[in-house]
């Protein structure tokens, strides 16, 4: 009896192949929307997932500003930012940020989706979020994902 042997293929970033996608972000729930696109942008999505390597895709989403909140979130739900200096903590409330500036809170929640390391830091530099149903990556070609 001869012994088998097995190794795992570890991907690299010569071996990691990237795609980009188009989300459609209209009446999605963002929830459900985001976790989905963070584990795209992570690389679970493939076969050769390796957690300390970035395998991730990128991901393009447009129209953010009709995605929906579920619930009284619209009207509960509190984004703070805070300058560093005494008093300088501002809250504003989800029906007014996605009135000023929608692409903030598809970016927020899946920042807080992805690893809080400098690898979660480059994963949250492919993702690309617009308000409107135009975007500047067209040479790349990218395809649509339906979730």
């Amino acid at each position: 009896m001869s012994k088998l042997h097995f190794t795992t293929k570890h991907a690299n970033e010569a071996t990691v192949a990237r795609n980009w996608y188009v989300v459609d972000g209209t009446n999605q729930t963002i929830g459900r929307m985001c976790s989905k696109i963070a584990a795209i942008l992570r690389g679970k999505n493939k076969a050769y997932f390796t957690p300390h390597v970035d395998c991730g895709d990128f991901i393009i989403v447009t129209n953010c500003d009709k995605v929906k909140l579920t619930g009284h979130k619209m009207d509960d739900k509190v984004y703070d930012t805070y300058s560093g200096f005494p008093g300088g903590r501002k809250e504003e409330i989800a029906k007014d940020l996605i009135r000023r500036r929608p692409e903030v809170l598809i970016e927020r929640a899946v920042k807080g989706m992805l690893p809080k390391n400098r690898l979660g830091r480059k994963m949250y530099k492919k993702l690309f979020v617009y308000a409107g149903t135009e975007h500047p990556h067209g040479a790349q070609q990218p395809k649509e994902l339906k979730f």
